[in-house]
């Protein structure tokens, strides 16, 4: 029997399975995500689906991350840009997207232990606190507002806004009005 990095190959593939079966079944809106629906999608049996994570939890959090992964890069090389402003700007724009896609996840997360999805949105907001800090230094976002009192403004405005599933150009308004009321 092959082994990857002392696992046994099908083990591998059903936990590879089981992960693609529950980031595909986060984008669906208003899929169910039980374990039996999960399995199903993998064609696996639910014994194994629960064996390859520990639990609905891990496979969750795993599946979150996976799709976090690309938007919290994105997040922190925008924020080592020159520029705080227009690179806020573009990491809202594609937030607005990412969330626009995929706002039926945050209905599954409630009340469930996800460590890694966790750590990532921490450091999302970083990114995100960390272009305030950097237009606020510039001159380019107002300095009247606290700066968690603007960044929780920023999460909750980008959150409705994809909530909506705007076009791409009333999501740009959207945008526009909330850079524009962050300027001084």
């Amino acid at each position: 029997m092959s082994t990857t990095a002392g696992r046994r190959a099908d083990a591998v593939r059903n936990q590879q399975l089981a992960l693609e079966a529950t980031t595909a079944l986060l984008t669906e809106p208003g899929a169910v995500l039980t374990v039996e629906a999960i399995a199903r999608r993998a064609g696996l049996g639910a014994g194994t689906v629960v064996r390859a994570f520990g639990g609905k939890d891990a496979l969750l959090d795993a599946a979150v991350s996976r799709l976090l992964g690309p938007v919290v890069d994105r997040a922190r090389d925008l924020a080592a840009q020159p520029g705080p402003a227009p690179a806020l700007r573009t990491l809202l724009a594609e937030l607005i997207a990412f969330q626009s896609a995929h706002h039926s996840v945050t209905e599954h997360l409630d009340g469930l232990d996800l460590p890694a999805t966790t750590a990532m949105r921490a450091e999302l907001v970083g990114s995100v606190r960390q272009l305030i800090a950097g237009g606020r230094r510039d001159g380019v976002i107002r300095t009247d507002l606290d700066p968690e009192v603007t960044a929780t403004l920023i999460s909750e405005a980008t959150f409705a806004i994809a909530r909506t599933a705007p076009s791409p150009e009333l999501a740009d308004a959207f945008l526009t009005v909330l850079m524009d009321g962050l300027r001084p």
